[in-house]
């Protein structure tokens, strides 16, 4: 008769199952994270991931949204911890490339992958859309307070497609390693100076 499984058990595999989905997703591509591959991958038949995920799209729709809160968990902690909007737009940014750098196999897993029918895993929208909002909210507080002038929505967007653009041509070796951290500082700034209200 096989063990009955508790929910630290279930939670345990499921865990253990999604970083190797991320794993073989970030080495390898999609295409590599097959049920019968997690299943080598964690020494089980078969079979056993069937009994923690309805199929493949389900477990990369859970290994999307954990590295979605785990990151914007840590977007949400640089901003509680500075004081002024400068500073935490300033902290923000540094967590996101941290995040990036510290994470590359989570990172890959949440930007490079558009799965269809996203609507059908309510998890996975949900962290994207907690992300999305640690990526652009801070902006509001510098339209706020005057530093920036312009739609806080458009301007963060502006600010993420920085981010990202520096992180990606590193990670995927177009820049030397290192410089990506510089030159997101570096166009925040020029984007800052342009943004900035008319006197």
């Amino acid at each position: 008769m096989p063990r009955v499984l508790s929910e630290a058990d279930v939670a345990d595999f499921r865990e253990r199952l999604c970083e190797a989905a991320e794993r073989l997703f970030a080495e390898k591509g999609p295409e590599a994270v097959t049920m019968r591959q997690l299943a080598a991958e964690l020494g089980v038949s078969p079979m056993t991931p069937y009994r923690y995920f309805q199929d493949k799209d389900d477990i990369l729709a859970a290994v999307r949204a954990n590295g979605f809160n785990r990151f914007a968990e840590a977007l949400e902690k640089a901003y509680a911890s500075a004081k002024g909007a400068r500073a935490k737009g300033a902290a923000v940014g540094e967590a996101y490339v941290d995040f990036a750098f510290a994470h590359p196999q989570a990172y890959k897993a949440m930007f490079d992958l558009n799965q269809p029918h996203e609507e059908n895993y309510p998890d996975l929208v949900a962290a994207a859309r907690r992300a999305r909002a640690t990526m652009t909210d801070y902006v509001k507080d510098l339209v706020e307070e005057g530093v920036l002038a312009g739609d806080p929505e458009e301007i963060g967007r502006m600010f993420w497609a920085a981010a990202h653009g520096a992180v990606v041509l590193e990670l995927a070796g177009k820049i030397p390693a290192g410089t990506a951290r510089q030159l997101h500082r570096h166009m925040n700034g020029a984007l800052a100076k342009g943004l900035r209200p008319e006197a």
